[in-house]
């Protein structure tokens, strides 16, 4: 691409004070260290003709048994962040991120995130140690979000157990762990229930789309329920394009996901740039767009996400 038109769904925010945590969780999880701050940002957006990048903080917030301590780092993180948007609204947008499993903690952050902060939508972990989002506790929230026709990103985080012990869970475990969350909660019906939630699987889904005709078997075990029902509630879902146009993946994507569905994503700074350049390339080279196909994925589709930024 040569003009600067893309919208990043799946742009990852640092803030200082974080940093220290991001770097330890980096090297547990066998990882480069990234790096994130508004300059570098904004040059690598240029250089990738991206326009604007919805931040997301994509991390845990604090131990598992120190919710005050998640609902204080949830807080911070999105009031810093909500003043960059502030600053730049052209170039940045805000996925608040909420301090999950803590059902009350995260409605208190989502109301004042999208009615204070003026947030473009919310962020959630895949699962809330070990807790996946299908669970019925958290039916408050989608109920919540739902009533305001939320954004929501659903970002992947490591599973209970490692898939494949010594690897980097980001390469192996979270695609597993995007698939795991998606269908929780398609069997727990909460799409069907939430029909204006628009709930973002990154990574193309996972492995959801190449396994998501084997999954709807398991409607079979269920009564009153078929598999194009449950089909239906996993294709309900949207899907960005970071770290996975490759291939064999966008194939996949585009055989189960209809292309208005389909996001652009970077996966910065948690996945280095010269990592994606070749990712890019094949989301541009891909030879089975129809006309317009391509420049929806980059920008228009996320536009009837977030309006404001058609006028942008």
């Amino acid at each position: 691409m040569t003009e600067r038109a893309r919208i990043d769904v799946h742009h990852h925010v640092i803030p200082p004070d974080r940093s220290r945590a991001i770097a330890d969780r980096a090297a547990a999880l066998g990882w480069p260290v990234p790096a994130w701050d508004r300059q570098s940002a904004i040059a690598m957006m240029d250089r990738r003709s991206i326009a604007t990048g919805i931040l997301s903080y994509a991390a845990p917030l604090a131990a598992p048994d120190d919710p005050a301590g998640a609902r204080a780092s949830a807080r911070a993180v999105n009031e810093f962040t909500a003043e960059l948007v502030k600053d730049r609204p052209d170039r940045f947008g805000n996925f608040a991120v909420l301090p999950l499993p803590d059902v009350d903690g995260a409605l208190a952050e989502a109301v004042h995130a999208l009615d204070e902060l003026g947030a473009d939508g919310v962020t959630v972990m895949s699962n809330a140690y070990g807790r996946y989002l299908g669970d019925h506790e958290f039916e408050p929230l989608w109920a919540e979000l739902d009533a305001r026709a939320a954004v929501v990103l659903i970002h992947p985080t490591a599973p209970p157990g490692a898939m494949v012990p010594g690897l980097p869970s980001p390469l192996v475990d979270f695609p597993y762990d995007t698939a795991r969350t998606a269908l929780h909660l398609a069997v727990a019906g909460v799409p069907g229930r939430y029909p204006r939630l628009r709930m973002i699987l990154p990574h193309a889904g996972g492995f959801l789309p190449y396994a998501a005709h084997r999954f709807a078997a398991a409607a079979r075990l269920r009564p009153g329920t078929t598999p194009e029902d449950l089909l239906a509630e996993l294709r309900s879902f949207w899907f960005d394009t970071a770290f996975c146009a490759g291939p064999a993946s966008l194939p996949s994507l585009l055989a189960f996901a209809a292309p208005e569905r389909i996001l652009y994503g970077s996966d910065f700074p948690m996945v280095p740039e010269e990592w994606c350049g070749g990712f890019d390339d094949g989301l541009d080279r891909y030879p089975h767009w129809s006309d317009g196909q391509l420049r929806a994925i980059h920008r228009g589709n996320a536009e009837l996400l977030f309006p404001r930024l058609a006028a942008t």
